[in-house]
């Protein structure tokens, strides 16, 4: 099984993947197609935070599933608790080294679709309106 070494701009986040990566894909909701992060699905347990769990801050909205991470140093998104899939994270892979994105089919998943709660109870931007 590979093992890639990640990290954000400043390298104050730095983690693993232990994964053979044979996807990507980007999104299209209001969030993914902001960070323009080429990502791939990991489970839980191929994702390891070597150092700066400290540093990474959560950014929620909507439903409060999902759990998107920034490095509160340099503001790279190296990963996200996916809403779809809870046990899994989307790992942006242009914070991986040594993977060759180039060679690695791309896929375009449809996020737009997913429901929205209305009146967002919870607080933040609930998303565009239709």
């Amino acid at each position: 099984m590979p093992v890639y070494r990640g990290s954000c701009h400043c390298g104050g986040v730095q983690f693993q993947v232990d994964a053979d990566i044979t996807e990507l894909y980007t999104c299209d909701c209001s969030l993914c197609s902001k960070k323009n992060a080429l990502m791939t699905n990991l489970h839980e347990s191929a994702l390891k935070v070597l150092a700066g769990a400290d540093k990474l801050t959560l950014y929620q909205w909507n439903t409060k599933i999902a759990r998107h991470y920034f490095c509160s140093v340099c503001g790279i998104y190296p990963f996200h608790r996916k809403r779809s899939m809870p046990d899994h994270y989307g790992v942006n892979v242009r914070c991986l080294e040594g993977l060759d994105i180039a060679a690695i089919p791309v896929r375009a998943a449809e996020g737009k679709g997913m429901s929205l709660v209305e009146g967002n109870p919870a607080g933040g931007w609930s998303g565009p309106k239709a």
